[in-house]
């Protein structure tokens, strides 16, 4: 049986009580396949999730629901030197990265 993350919805139970992502540009650090990012990406403006895992970000790509496609990108990079000029983002979140 495969590893669940998060199977009782903590995680984005928490985010929810935190974040109001509407009208939002959220940076998501360590989004790995977008399994949290599908959880909150309808509620936000835009959505740029990053990752330096290549196969985990191909899964994420292929699996992004067609209406998201225009408002989540995905971008092989690391939160250590981000490719991005400051004040990009409204918000930088983070699940079960290091």
């Amino acid at each position: 049986m495969p590893l669940q993350k998060d199977p009782e919805g903590i995680e984005i139970r928490y985010l929810d009580q935190s974040v109001v992502f509407a009208n939002m540009h959220v940076l998501e650090i360590g989004s790995g396949d977008g399994r949290l990012t599908w959880r909150y990406a309808h509620s936000a403006n835009r959505v740029t999730a990053i990752d330096p895992d290549t196969q985990a970000l191909g899964i994420a790509v292929t699996d992004r629901p067609a209406d998201l496609r225009e408002t989540v990108s995905f971008v092989r990079a690391n939160s250590i030197k981000l490719p991005f000029p400051r004040e990009t983002f409204d918000i930088a979140i983070l699940s079960w990265s290091f």
